[in-house]
């Protein structure tokens, strides 16, 4: 706790996102979902760390606390969403579209919204409801749109 309080005193913990926010604002060729996306990464990551390391309420670690391990795997799981969005990219690139980076984008940027909202139910403090509704609406969409494309697809095979 000392430490974390430590490098809050340091601005250790403000600076790096905020440099961070500065460099995504700043890139004109990304997607507005994609630098919603990494911003909504960014918080998540933040607002899991507070939960771990200030409440002691994380889900993914022994007694709530804090753990390197869990915040790597978090990490490489963030990495990871953005290695499936270059992929979707790429397939846009060669059918000559933006839906699909797009659709996954918006996928997973309904999960980040979610995850948001849950560590700040585990803070203790009230969600707000229409961003989770919203949230849901994207996921729900989202979803509908790619079972209802690969159903096309399938009758166009047959």
């Amino acid at each position: 706790m000392r430490n974390i309080i430590k490098m809050c005193k340091g601005g250790v913990i403000w600076k790096m996102p905020t440099d961070i926010l500065n460099i995504i604002t700043r890139i004109k060729l990304w997607p507005i979902s994609l630098k919603a996306l990494i911003i909504c990464m960014l918080i998540d990551y933040i607002t899991g760390i507070v939960v771990a390391g200030v409440f002691k309420k994380s889900k993914k670690s022994q007694g709530g606390a804090i753990e390197s391990r869990v915040g790597f795997k978090g990490l490489c799981r963030k990495g990871t969403i953005l290695l499936v969005i270059l992929v979707g990219a790429q397939l846009d690139n060669l059918i000559g579209s933006g839906f699909i980076k797009n659709v996954v984008t918006v996928c997973y940027l309904s999960n980040e919204i979610i995850s948001i909202s849950e560590n700040i139910s585990l803070m203790g403090l009230d969600t707000v409801p229409i961003i989770e509704h919203v949230a849901k609406i994207l996921k729900k969409n989202s979803n509908q749109i790619t079972n209802e494309d690969m159903k096309k697809e399938e009758d166009k095979n047959e």
